[in-house]
């Protein structure tokens, strides 16, 4: 990779950063119940999410593009200062996914919905190296570094089925490497994989089992940048050591997986899976693994989970079941190396009162299909449907989200009612507006950001809420309760203030009588199995209060 001589001699010192939480009862639960089956996961556009002075900038992206399609400013150290800031771990949040932070290509498109720069990180032009904009490799480092000193994984975009379009600064990849026609018409499994998405947007014959020569203009770059040599030496050591053919998307992964072999990322999220033959995806998981041990290794550490991979096969939902039917052909991409989906289902599911969604996730994620994992969201950076387009319910969203039985997404400025409308945007630029940080002082931003914060603190500390048992305690108003393993939770929803409740204890909790509430801090004592309720608080969040 680029960077490998640097990343030999670039130290970082780092001390271990305090989370800086709101008040809260310590919980009994260790800190190392950490499950991808459960994990809160935060995503973000490294370059609309925060910006702090850099080493590095893009040099010639000089072009008015249209309403934010162009680079705004975003960086990785933006990103790694929220983290020092203790921003993330006040929210909960057990791993960040950044959009992919490798270099774009050079040059603006104009595909029809206005001139547009790789801004969002899936225009490739080289895996090797960083995109300016976003910073440097011992930037990135540092963010990585700094997040597992914090407690936080990192999830990093890994994009293998298309370069980035064709411009006069960035020529085709030669054609026994990509194809340019013919375009996806979706009818059966190879309309669906070897195809070009869009337009202008050149597809890695990652199907191909014929070895290939590395792109002049590949080659000229690493040159003009004097790593040539560094890069093919790799390369061949690669290539030696696995065995593995020197094929378009062994190329790829080798780049992709240099990541976790040097900083140790934790997991990617695999951009449009099923657009790539699986057995692809399966190579990218088995080489991610052996990085991620040869990291741990070098490093003398001991991952508190394995290497994690979520695909986004797009429209897959839970309800289906674990495989995807393209017509022809049904894929079950969990037995190609992928250890969850992200799942489309639930922002259609949240439409609904709180015990459908719960009883359901709960059902068949515990029960029907317990074998498989997904995450959840409710908006993204492409899904022109979210829940709540117009940010009318952002209270609600938290309650549907974080207590949600699986694992989750959030996305950057949920919790601060971030909007999701542009005036003068076209297209998914609307979802993609830069973090709202001038209004998280207003009064309403934070209230919906400490609901957020709560509920994800809570979340964090009883993995009840996502891999535990449920059961509806009572309707009106709405409490349920869950239990996994020894963590018990009670949880009240949309509560009437200062009116008095009453819930009776199943049998098997009748005996506990100290309970503490989490979300107002006090705590409640329950006599002849009978939890009696006042609080100033529209949610109760309830767990056994320990010594």
């Amino acid at each position: 990779m680029k960077y490998a001589v640097l990343f030999l001699i670039f130290i970082s010192s780092l001390s271990l950063i305090s989370c800086q939480m709101t008040d809260q009862q310590p919980s009994s639960i260790s800190d190392d119940t950490f499950n991808w089956k459960s994990a809160n996961i935060y995503f973000l556009l490294t370059d609309r999410f925060n910006s702090v002075a850099s080493d590095t900038m893009r040099v010639g992206a000089d072009k008015a593009t249209a309403v934010l399609r162009g680079f705004e400013g975003g960086n990785i150290k933006g990103v790694t200062e929220k983290i020092k800031e203790g921003y993330f771990q006040k929210l909960g949040v057990d791993a960040i996914w950044t959009t992919p932070v490798v270099r774009q290509i050079d040059d603006a498109t104009d595909e029809g919905t206005g001139v547009t720069y790789g801004y969002h990180g899936y225009w490739t032009k080289d895996w090797t190296s960083i995109e300016p904009s976003f910073g440097t490799y011992e930037e990135f480092k540092e963010f990585v570094d700094t997040a597992h000193s914090s407690g936080i994984k990192v999830v990093m975009d890994a994009v293998l089925n298309h370069t980035g379009p064709v411009t006069e600064l960035d020529p085709a990849f030669p054609e026994d490497w990509v194809r340019e026609i013919p375009p996806c018409d979706y009818e059966d499994y190879v309309g669906t994989v070897e195809c070009t998405l869009v337009a202008n947007l050149p597809d890695i014959r990652t199907e191909s089992t014929e070895e290939v020569e590395l792109p002049q203009s590949l080659l000229d770059f690493w040159r003009s940048e004097g790593r040539l040599d560094v890069e093919i030496t790799e390369l061949d050591t690669f290539f030696n050591k696995t065995g593995l053919k020197r094929t378009p998307r062994n190329y790829v992964i080798k780049w992709l997986t240099d990541y976790v072999r040097e900083l140790g990322v934790d997991g990617f999220r695999v951009d449009t899976t099923k657009h790539v033959d699986e057995d692809s995806w399966a190579i990218l998981k088995q080489e991610a693994e052996k990085a991620f041990e040869e990291y741990h290794r070098k490093n003398n550490s001991t991952p508190s989970a394995p290497f994690y991979m979520v695909g986004e096969v797009y429209f897959y939902g839970i309800t289906g079941g674990p495989v995807y039917h393209f017509g022809d052909k049904d894929v079950n991409y969990f037995d190609y190396g992928f250890d969850a989906l992200i799942n489309f289902d639930f922002k259609t599911d949240a439409t609904n009162d709180y015990e459908f969604v719960f009883h359901k996730y709960d059902s068949l994620l515990n029960e029907t299909y317990k074998n498989i994992s997904v995450l959840s969201y409710l908006s993204s950076h492409d899904d022109s449907q979210p829940f709540d387009i117009n940010r009318e319910k952002p209270l609600k969203s938290a309650n549907m989200l974080l207590l949600a039985p699986g694992g989750i997404q959030m996305y950057y400025g949920d919790e601060t009612a971030r909007p999701l409308k542009k005036e003068g945007a076209v297209g998914d630029a609307n979802l993609r507006s830069f973090m709202n940080w001038s209004s998280i002082e207003d009064s309403e931003t934070k209230k919906i950001l400490t609901h957020w914060q709560k509920l994800g603190q809570f979340r964090k500390s009883h993995p009840a809420i996502g891999l535990g048992a449920h059961e509806m305690l009572k309707s009106e108003p709405y409490f349920f309760g869950r239990t996994y393993e020894d963590d018990v939770v009670i949880v009240g929803l949309d509560l009437i203030q200062d009116q008095e409740i009453t819930i009776q204890l199943p049998t098997q909790w009748s005996t506990i009588e100290k309970w503490y509430d989490s979300y107002s801090n006090q705590p409640i004592i329950a006599q002849n199995g009978t939890l009696r309720i006042n609080t100033d608080q529209s949610t109760v969040l309830l767990s056994p209060e320990f010594p």
